[in-house]
């Protein structure tokens, strides 16, 4: 989304959903090339992204609905990654590389704190990962 402007992303996020959301692969490859037809003169950079990114994209269709979910539920991550680099921005510079993992620690576990929501439907994702990786996965 990078590549498109603040009030266009609601729009273009709708329409790449097609791709993600398809059941199979086969219906994941038709999406780009709808996507292409209504948005790839205005757009073309996301379009050769999703082209050039296509073999490392398709692994993820494998997978259940209900694991592709958990696996692209990336909103925690980011925020998580938000919490760490700002409490080292703004503490300036630390002595030491010991200082700084302290603090990095000291940040965990206030955000940890503050975690509340699971996943939704994880306990189906859960079971969907201990079918598919068993004896690795404990339910």
């Amino acid at each position: 989304m990078r590549f498109v402007s603040y009030g266009a992303r609601r729009e273009l996020a709708t329409a790449l959903k097609a791709v993600y959301r398809a059941d199979t692969v086969q219906q994941a490859e038709k999406a780009p090339d709808a996507f292409e037809e209504q948005y790839g003169r205005d757009y073309p950079a996301i379009v050769r992204s999703w082209r050039t990114n296509w073999e490392r994209i398709t692994p993820f269709f494998d997978f259940p609905k209900d694991i592709r979910r958990a696996i692209y539920t990336t909103n925690a991550i980011e925020a998580l990654n938000r919490q760490l680099r700002k409490a080292l921005k703004t503490k300036g510079p630390l002595p030491s590389e010991e200082a700084a993992m302290k603090l990095l620690w000291l940040t965990l576990r206030q955000a940890t704190a503050r975690w509340s929501m699971p996943i939704k439907r994880w306990d189906l994702a859960l079971k969907q990962f201990a079918i598919r990786f068993d004896g690795r996965v404990a339910v």
